[in-house]
Formats: structure tokens, C-alpha cells, sequence
């Protein structure tokens, strides 16, 4: 993705290898480069880069009750339960006081 003024806003998405096949497709149609991490050596621990940041998300999604479990019987209401955990995640920091907001 590029700014108008040639500058990307963002910074690509990593994906596990895992999810290879599946999210090429969709990053063509976004018109995005995905970044697949990929283990250098199956069943060996390593430190994959990046993947702190998807650990770290699942974390503050975690911390909302309803989606520690699978309650939800459909996805999209499941999907939703996401949504509002990252909203209200995103609303408690733009509501922080000043001097507080470069405490992280």
C-alpha cells in the first residue's frame, strides 16, 4: 500500500507459513505484499520475528471473557467479539490522560 506521496502508512502483514495458501489470495485482491515467517527448522524452538506482536494481540484479546472460549456459534459473532475487544482496547488509550499515553 502506498501514500499518495510515496510513502507506505503501513508496514506489511506477516503471516505464519501456515497460512500461506489461504491469505495469498486475499493480499493480491488488497493489492498488499505479504511477509510469510517461516521456521528455519521444524520442531526446534526459535524466535520468529515479529511474532511477539500476533502473540502480544491474542494476549489483550484474551484478557475480554467472552472470547477466552468458543461461545459464540457462529464466526461472525465470534468475529464481532473481537472487534469490540480491539475497539474498547483502542478506546481505553485514546482516552488516557496526556501524560500518561507514552507510559508503554
Amino acid at each position: 500500500m502506498q501514500h499518495e506521496h510515496g510513502t507506505s502508512p503501513c508496514s506489511p502483514p506477516y503471516a505464519d507459513a501456515v497460512y500461506t495458501g489461504k491469505l495469498n489470495g486475499w493480499a493480491a485482491a488488497m493489492k498488499m505484499t505479504l511477509q510469510i515467517v517461516a521456521r528455519r527448522q521444524p520442531h526446534t524452538f526459535e524466535v520468529l520475528p515479529r511474532r511477539w506482536v500476533v502473540e502480544r494481540t491474542f494476549a489483550w484479546i484474551s484478557k475480554h471473557r467472552r472470547t477466552v472460549r468458543d461461545y459464540e456459534c457462529l464466526p461472525a459473532s465470534h468475529e464481532a467479539m473481537i472487534l469490540w475487544a480491539m475497539t474498547a482496547l483502542m478506546a481505553r488509550r485514546l482516552a488516557q490522560p496526556a501524560h500518561l499515553s507514552n507510559a508503554h
